[in-house]
């Protein structure tokens, strides 16, 4: 089975990021406009996601799923349930910039990450393209409670 890749537009914006965060690859800049957003879609096989009726309407090769609300967590509702998506990778890419985290080892995290950090936490996870440094910490365990995962 082939991965569901998304790009959104910069009506739902956080509906991209809530994606990632389960893991889904989700495009997203608010530089991107309309035209941008086709050719990525079309280039990278990806389901548009946007708040756009005129966006939707346009000609373009792949899917595109007109979001109807515009609470994130009735867009995700929606996703998921238009698409029948059950299976999640939750928190495998950066919120920031999409890439697939990588693990590391704790000794590579202890300077990138605050001392209280490095002294409670075993497992850290870094992004490739932008250097950001992840750990399961109680913003995550606030992230899963939003969704009720």
């Amino acid at each position: 089975m082939t991965e569901m890749k998304f790009i959104a537009d910069v009506m739902v914006g956080k509906l991209a990021r809530w994606l990632r965060v389960l893991g889904f690859d989700a495009a997203y800049s608010n530089q991107y406009d309309d035209d941008e957003i086709i050719r990525r879609a079309n280039a990278d096989h990806r389901v548009i996601l946007t708040r756009d009726t005129r966006l939707a309407a346009r000609k373009h090769n792949g899917r595109c799923l007109l979001i109807d609300s515009g609470d994130y967590r009735e867009q995700l509702r929606q996703v998921l349930g238009l698409l029948g998506l059950k299976d999640f990778n939750v928190f495998s890419r950066c919120l920031e910039c999409n890439a697939v985290l990588e693990d590391i080892d704790r000794e590579s995290a202890f300077e990138k990450v605050p001392a209280y950090v490095y002294l409670t936490h075993e497992r850290f996870a870094r992004c490739p393209s932008c250097e950001r440094i992840y750990w399961h910490g109680t913003h995550a365990e606030e992230m899963l409670k939003q969704l009720r995962l």
